[in-house]
C-alpha cells in the first residue's frame, strides 16, 4: 500500500451549531474531559507554532498545564528557540489532535508571559528531576554529546542538591485566544468545523466553515 492510499473514514460523531457551548472555553473543557475519559494518549499534548523574525514558522509539541477563561498555558525556557520567536512575534497557534475521537482543536492568538508567582508555584510542583533539568539544559543550544549534557546535570546537582530554585529564564506563557476552531471528523471528508472568533467587545461569534 502506498502512502497515498492511507486513509480513514471518520464516523464517530458530529458537531452542529446547536451542539457547541456558547462559551468556547467551556466547549474546550468538555472535549478535553472526553479525551481524558477515552484514554487518549497524551491528551494534554499540543503542537505550538511560532514565527521568527525572518517570518519562518516552526512547530513543536508542548504540554498544556492550565486553561481557563484567560487562555491556555504552558511552561518552557524563555531563552529557547520558541522563546526567541515569541519575543519577536508574540502571536502563536496551538493544535490539539485527539485521533481516537477524530477531533482537532485549533487555537490562534496573542502571547503573554504569566506572573512570577504563577511560575514559582508550578516550578516547585514539578518532579525534582524536571526542576534540576531546567538548570542543566540550555534549551535549543548546540552541545557536543550526551556526556556533556550529563556533566551539566552533575554540576547542577553539586550546586543546588535537591533544592533547585526556579531559573529566571524559565516560566510560563499564556495564549490569549482570538480564534478557536472545533473540528470533528465526518464521513467522506465532509468534516464539521465550528469556529469561535473573538469580537472587539470580547464576545464571540460562531461560524461554520466548509471542510
Amino acid at each position: 500500500m502506498s502512502i497515498a492510499d492511507l486513509r480513514k473514514d471518520y464516523q464517530q460523531a458530529s458537531l452542529t451549531e446547536t451542539d457547541v457551548n456558547a462559551d468556547p472555553f467551556e466547549q474546550f473543557g468538555t472535549w478535553f474531559e472526553e479525551a481524558l475519559k477515552a484514554d487518549v494518549a497524551e491528551a494534554n499534548a499540543m503542537s505550538l507554532s511560532t514565527v521568527n523574525a525572518e517570518g519562518r514558522p516552526s512547530s513543536r509539541i508542548v504540554l498544556i498545564k492550565e486553561f481557563d477563561h484567560r487562555g491556555f498555558c504552558w511552561f518552557t525556557n524563555y531563552d529557547s528557540a520558541k522563546g526567541q520567536d515569541l519575543a519577536t512575534n508574540p502571536y502563536a497557534a496551538l493544535l490539539f489532535f485527539w485521533t481516537a475521537l477524530e477531533r482537532q482543536v485549533r487555537i490562534e492568538g496573542r502571547i503573554e508571559k504569566i506572573t512570577a508567582e504563577e511560575n514559582d508555584a508550578y516550578f516547585h510542583s514539578r518532579p525534582l528531576g524536571s526542576r534540576q533539568g531546567a538548570h542543566a539544559s540550555h534549551q535549543s543550544q548546540p552541545i557536543a554529546n550526551r556526556a556533556a549534557l550529563e556533566e551539566q546535570l552533575v554540576a547542577v546537582l553539586e550546586k543546588f542538591g535537591d533544592q533547585p530554585p526556579r531559573p529566571e529564564h524559565w516560566g510560563g506563557y499564556r495564549l490569549v485566544p482570538e480564534k478557536i476552531e472545533f473540528w470533528q471528523g465526518r464521513s467522506s471528508r465532509l468534516h464539521d468545523r465550528i469556529v469561535f472568533t473573538r469580537n472587539a467587545d470580547q464576545s464571540w461569534s460562531i461560524t461554520r466553515l466548509q471542510p
